[in-house]
């Protein structure tokens, strides 16, 4: 994995509970089902990427 995927792997958790701790304090379940979904998205795209390096 370069390094530019883990960047992006981590700043997209970093978003994702942003948008879940944001939700949970302004009382917003859509905000933090969104939260969720890129939490999600994120792991997924690690592991993917984490998957398909040559090392």
């Amino acid at each position: 994995m370069t390094f530019t995927r883990l960047l992006l792997t981590v700043l997209g958790v970093a978003l994702g509970v942003l948008a879940v701790v944001a939700g949970g304090a302004d009382d917003s379940p859509g905000l933090q089902g969104i939260g969720v979904v890129i939490v999600g998205a994120a792991v997924v795209f690690g592991v993917r990427s984490a998957r398909r390096s040559p090392w």
